[in-house]
């Protein structure tokens, strides 16, 4: 990922990397509270990448760099850089944000904003730009002053950037066509910011012919907004065979097209019917059923906190709080949890982390006696119990 200002015009590009497809794009119209904003992600829904109405861009590079070795002593209870996106409209003043805490990620961020200035962060370094670019790559940034790194990626960045005479898309374009990568870990996508006009255009696997630009202050306008990105491109054989690499994730992104496609009940009856059906049964169902319900929760979460992701998936702080949340998403994943407890031969672990599930799709629908009901199985016996699930548990049981 790249940060360049020069002769008036400030541009950010990345490209995104990772072992499946399936990204997702959300927007996030202003609230009393937050910025409006834009974020980048997978199905998790943790933003990977992001832009609010003011130009400030964040984006990560994975690291091997264990934040442990630096004693993290104040760290930020929730997703610390989409809080920042919300309330901040700048490096610096993302800045006096961080100052409050430690931090705790092991990736490497890079921030960058409308009047050009950006800096580089991981655990043990903040790197503010001196010159025109940075250049974020993965290698710890605090060997850039040495030379202790090897990464072609960033030389070839860094060669292309300091001819640069002007900028501009095409100039941007051409050098995440130079460095992206390809095989099992593959650029799945590649972004281009115009910070000062909050343009973004987007390529999807490696096709640099056709891009999908985005105005953020008209997307905005419409409405809270999510997508899969793929849907914005013209169908790609490429893709499409990456995407089919990891088959179990494969299969449930296709039940949730069929859900979007052709409704939310008449797609869970098909696929019930075809579970009780045995002549037809099909093994692996259970699970990519499961999947979909987690997902539909994810989703429907995403919406009701104005972007943000599923915190009590991820055992943070905020997930804990007692929401209500009225979506027929929430409601399907209940009725999908409650049909796998009946299924046969299923592990006890598994059962017990569906009745978690089952306890918190009750809970935020209202029924706290049901959701107690869960939970307590969820939490009878920790050695029949996933440690998050059972831990989770516990917790809402404390609230409860």
């Amino acid at each position: 990922m790249i940060s360049y200002a020069l002769k008036g015009e400030v541009y950010a590009a990345a490209n995104e990397d990772d072992y499946m497809g399936f990204a997702r794009v959300w927007f996030n119209p202003k609230t009393t509270g937050r910025y409006g904003s834009v974020c980048f992600g997978l199905p998790d829904l943790q933003a990977q990448a992001a832009m609010n109405e003011h130009g400030l861009f964040y984006d990560f590079t994975a690291q091997n760099i264990d934040p442990a070795q630096f004693r993290p002593k104040n760290v930020y209870q929730g997703d610390l850089f989409f809080e920042i996106l919300g309330k901040c409209k700048t490096v610096p003043e993302a800045m006096i944000f961080l100052e409050k805490y430690d931090y705790a990620i092991s990736a490497q961020v890079l921030i960058a904003d409308a009047l050009g200035n950006s800096v580089i962060i991981n655990a043990g370094t903040k790197l503010t730009k001196s010159g025109a670019y940075q250049i974020n790559t993965n290698f710890d940034i605090s060997k850039l002053k040495t030379k202790n790194y090897v990464c072609r990626r960033y030389d070839i960045s860094d060669e292309a950037l300091k001819k640069a005479h002007t900028l501009n898309v095409p100039f941007f374009r051409d050098i995440l066509s130079q460095t992206r990568q390809e095989g099992k870990l593959s650029t799945i996508y590649s972004n281009i910011y115009d910070l000062k006009r909050k343009i973004i255009t987007v390529y999807n696997f490696h096709d640099f012919e056709h891009p999908w630009v985005i105005d953020l202050k008209k997307e905005l306008n419409k409405g809270y907004k999510l997508e899969k990105l793929s849907n914005r491109f013209p169908a790609s054989f490429a893709y499409e065979q990456f995407s089919m690499s990891d088959k179990a994730m494969y299969r449930k992104e296709m039940i949730l097209d069929e859900i979007y496609t052709k409704g939310l009940q008449p797609t869970l009856n098909h696929y019930f019917d075809l579970g009780k059906n045995n002549a037809k049964k099909d093994s692996t169902i259970n699970s990519i059923l499961l999947e979909v319900g987690i997902q539909l929760i994810k989703e429907s979460y995403n919406q009701h906190a104005q972007g943000a992701l599923w915190e009590y998936w991820f055992e943070m702080p905020g997930g804990f709080k007692i929401e209500s949340i009225n979506d027929k998403r929430v409601h399907a994943a209940g009725e999908i949890f409650d049909y796998l407890k009946t299924e046969k031969g299923i592990d006890v672990k598994l059962k017990n982390f569906i009745s978690e599930l089952s306890a918190y799709t009750n809970l935020v629908q209202g029924d706290r006696n049901k959701a107690k009901e869960y939970y307590h199985i969820a939490a009878g016996n920790s050695a029949d119990t996933w440690p998050i699930s059972f831990n989770r548990s516990k917790k809402m049981l404390a609230i409860l």
